[in-house]
């Protein structure tokens, strides 16, 4: 921000000393001199605090634009003919408002705790009807419930935003900013912008492992599926590149085996996470860092995707809950079943007294609480959870 500094200003009041001047038109003179003196100070003065106010607020605007799965998913599925819903009690119990806002948490979600942690306003769903005019400024969360990295991953769902259909709303997205603001600076938000991708959990429970007898399962190993993934992301993340994406998050796959849906599927005795689900996520996370690793040496040249595990956290918590304040990470908040965790949440559910002690909020997604505990990890972690930098990096390198 330029400075102003006052003490260049220099005034200047000479009087006239013409023996033929009125005593009446010099006294008028001064006094008029004068008050122009002052207005030009207070003016002077005034440019000065809206410089110094107006200044960090126009520094401090970035944009946020989310594209993934019920992680992230902030109401898109609201609007959608979906059984991929979380639009009805209980949740959004503990949101702001109290109501359910179409987001599978107790209150907020990884976008939303991200956008509090920087400093900067949660996207808007972009189905959502709200978000017009000036608001288009502040990004956009593309995100859909049961949606995978492959097309036929959540086809129980029905009518989701499969993350093609998001990059394409993206593409639109940016039209309807030009209208607003102009191409190029259209394009100059999007490239500045804030990108978080949260993909491949679905493409396992919603596909992979759905049945004993999914047509991926007869048609790869394991081993195979997780490289067939990693392939197919490779090139929506390029696609994703092509529409101005500049600084993407891309978070791994979580404890998959652990969450109260896969403890209850498999008949889980004492909370033993479930084997298969497990080491599916010991293969897929190595192979998305190495292919983000590759893309940004080899053919971006730049760390355009920063590889997030803070998922991996989660791992600390399940093994240790009381180390971290809470009760269990076993049993779901809300559900029904073996360890809360078949069917969906619903308001026959048994729902917990105190969301803050439980990891889980439902089947499959965690609590805000626990939210908030990776939210950290992507703040402050090292590079066992943020590869190659933690967003308060990021956050300081991108503002220079």
């Amino acid at each position: 921000m330029q400075s102003f500094d006052c003490r260049n200003i220099v005034f200047v009041y000479m009087p006239t000393t013409s023996s033929n001047t009125s005593p009446v038109i010099t006294a008028l003179s001064y006094t008029i001199s004068r008050v122009f003196l002052i207005n030009l100070m207070i003016t002077v003065f005034v440019l000065v605090i809206v410089m110094v106010i107006v200044a960090p607020q126009a520094e401090a605007a970035r944009a946020f634009f989310v594209f993934g799965d019920s992680l992230v998913d902030s109401g898109n599925n609201n609007y959608l003919a979906t059984t991929a819903r979380a639009d009805y009690p209980p949740y959004g119990i503990d949101f702001p408002t109290h109501t359910p806002t179409g987001r599978f948490s107790n209150g907020l979600n990884l976008p939303d705790v991200i956008s509090e942690s920087i400093g900067i306003a949660a996207p808007l769903p972009y189905l959502s009807p709200e978000l017009t005019g000036q608001k288009l400024l502040t990004g956009a969360n593309f995100a859909s419930a049961g949606v995978g990295i492959l097309n036929d991953t959540g086809l129980q769902f029905l009518n989701i935003l499969r993350i093609h259909r998001q990059l394409e709303l993206f593409g639109e997205y940016q039209e309807r900013l030009s209208g607003i603001i102009g191409q190029g600076p259209a394009q100059e938000l999007v490239s500045e912008a804030l990108v978080l991708m949260t993909l491949g959990g679905n493409d396992f429970v919603n596909n992979y492992f759905l049945t004993p007898f999914a047509p991926r399962r007869r048609q790869y190993t394991l081993p195979q599926y997780c490289s067939y993934l990693i392939y197919e992301y490779r090139k929506f993340l390029l696609r994703l590149y092509g529409l101005g994406a500049r600084r993407v998050i891309v978070t791994g796959i979580g404890q998959l085996g652990c969450v109260p849906a896969e403890l209850a599927l498999a008949g889980s005795v004492k909370g033993e996470c479930a084997g298969e689900p497990q080491q599916a996520k010991a293969i897929y996370n190595p192979l998305l860092v190495q292919m983000l690793q590759e893309l940004n040496t080899n053919v971006l040249g730049s760390n355009i995707f920063i590889a997030s595990n803070a998922f991996d956290m989660n791992m600390d918590i399940i093994n240790d809950p009381k180390r971290f304040g809470f009760k269990t990470s076993k049993v779901a908040c809300c559900g029904q079943g073996p360890y809360n965790g078949l069917g969906t949440c619903n308001s026959f559910s048994f729902l917990c007294a105190n969301r803050n002690t439980h990891v889980f909020w439902d089947a499959f997604h965690p609590s805000e609480r626990a939210v908030r505990l990776i939210v950290k990890q992507m703040m402050t972690g090292s590079t066992k959870y943020m590869i190659p930098m933690n967003l308060s990096t990021i956050m300081a390198l991108d503002s220079t």
